[in-house]
């Protein structure tokens, strides 16, 4: 009996060895491989961005920015009564003074050309670039494009190849991805914050025109605007713009304009000299969850085609009004920012599949972006005459001028640009930026039209005297009787 009780312990001894050895040997079969609890090593201890940093900093630099500024010596100049009555110069001369701005700038070209914000050198009369090295050059500026807010400057390094920032494919860049914003914050010298993406393809932030914003939490202060933010392979992911922020300081939301664009926007400023955007000629609806609902998805998502310009490049890739846009060259598409955004990545010409869904089947198209058509440069006519809107200069509103003046590219009729002082048009309370769309009665789509109708015969053969005019103003329709 005793030797079976000294039996059984041995076996159990045994027994518990066995299975703590079984664990030691599964302990690395159950732990995750991209698990690491503790640092094996040194040099795991002292990781950090340093090399990656000394890679990418030098091709971001400092942009210097002054304007020559008049200010009258006459406290009160500027006030309506005072300049009437006394004159905005009555208190001596106005006085000269320099203010000076600064941003940040990422090197994109070996060559000299430089990226930045289009804020951080509007209405300069001169720009100066810092190097990292502290060397300074003159900067001339190529192109400023307000929509996007971005510009291109070049200096002369005289021959020397400079560093430069290659580009991210953002179309990778997931939230949570590492992320460094390098800058040159409120002046105090080149700084590198660290942070992760927070969200992409934000097209509510009401910034830009072409608002797709990569958002981070990288610390971005005044200054940070036109520097460089940079993925862990020190690559440009996007040049920083904006901040959310009541104090002024960073609030960890910050605001960088995906390098898709800015290549864009550099390669038109260096290869055109100009902007070209295409567009895809349809008007869509956000879908929400009521939609949805309505639609039988699963979830909202896309857009919904409302409206499509005839021979556009959605109408010749075989849209139709009711169709679901759910991606544009692979990229989800939730709202019109979006798709705007989207197309204008890409260069007039370019061709992106599309995938719609139609009758609950979903369909891969193919689409062909084009420019605006009709003439970008307004094609201005004086109205002359005695009619009502004698003295008001008129163009014919396309889509390309539309775009060109940010308005809405399906509007139709005859644009007012601008009107004579002391004319007809100028006594009428017709303003600039008014669309003609209707003359006693007749709609209005081209100037031959405004022309014929406003210089047309009364009833009895006699020269006509009394007009009802129709315009568009910001969206509202004004009617008014004009009697001369």
């Amino acid at each position: 009996m005793i030797m079976t009780r000294h039996i059984n312990k041995i076996l159990l001894a045994l027994s518990a060895a066995l299975v703590a050895l079984a664990c030691l040997l599964l302990l690395p079969v159950m732990t995750p491989a991209n698990a690491q609890l503790l640092p094996e090593s040194r040099e795991d201890i002292q990781m950090s961005f340093a090399p990656l940093v000394r890679e990418a900093s030098p091709a971001v630099v400092n942009v210097y920015s002054e304007r020559l500024v008049r200010q009258s010596a006459n406290p009160y100049s500027g006030h309506p009564f005072f300049d009437r009555f006394f004159g905005p110069n009555s208190f001596g001369v106005p006085q000269e003074r320099v203010e000076s701005s600064l941003g940040s700038g990422v090197i994109v070209g070996e060559d000299g050309v430089i990226v930045t914000n289009n804020h951080v050198v509007q209405g300069a009369d001169a720009l100066r670039v810092v190097l990292s090295d502290r060397r300074e050059f003159e900067a001339e500026l190529v192109l400023a494009d307000e929509r996007t807010d971005l510009a291109v400057l070049r200096i002369d390094p005289e021959g020397e190849v400079l560093p430069t920032l290659q580009y991210a494919d953002t179309r990778l860049v997931e939230v949570g991805d590492l992320v460094l914003a390098i800058g040159n914050p409120f002046g105090v010298g080149q700084t590198v914050t660290s942070g992760i993406v927070s969200a992409t393809a934000r097209t509510d932030v009401g910034i830009s025109d072409y608002a797709f914003f990569i958002q981070t939490d990288a610390a971005i202060n005044p200054g940070n605007s036109g520097g460089a933010l940079i993925d862990n392979a020190g690559r440009l992911v996007g040049v920083n713009t904006a901040i959310f922020s009541r104090s002024g300081g960073s609030n960890g939301i910050g605001f960088a304009i995906p390098s898709e664009m800015v290549r864009r926007i550099v390669d038109s400023a260096i290869n055109e000299g100009r902007v070209v955007r295409p567009w895809v000629g349809l008007r869509g609806q956000a879908v929400t969850a009521e939609i949805a609902r309505s639609m039988e998805l699963e979830r909202p998502g896309g857009l919904l085609v409302t409206e499509i310009y005839p021979d556009g490049p959605a109408d010749l890739a075989g849209l139709r009004r009711g169709d679901l846009l759910l991606k544009f060259d692979g990229r989800d598409v939730f709202d019109e920012n979006g798709l705007r955004f989207l197309s204008a990545t890409l260069a007039a010409g370019d061709s992106a599949p599309i995938s719609i869904l139609r009758n609950g089947e979903q369909r891969t198209l193919n689409m062909t972006v084009t420019a605006p058509p009709g003439a970008t440069d307004a094609e201005l006519i004086l109205l002359e005459g005695e009619n009502p809107l004698s003295g008001a200069e008129v163009a014919n509103l396309s889509p390309a001028l539309a775009e060109e003046l940010r308005r809405d590219p399906f509007d139709e009729g005859v644009l007012v640009n601008r009107i004579v002082r002391r004319s007809y048009a100028y006594r009428s309370g017709v303003r600039p930026g008014d669309i003609v769309i209707e003359v006693n009665g007749h709609a209005i789509t081209t100037v031959e039209e405004l022309e014929e109708a406003l210089n047309a015969e009364a009833e009895d053969g006699s020269k006509l005297r009394v007009w009802q005019i129709a315009v568009d103003r910001n969206g509202r329709r004004l009617s008014q009787s004009f009697r001369l």
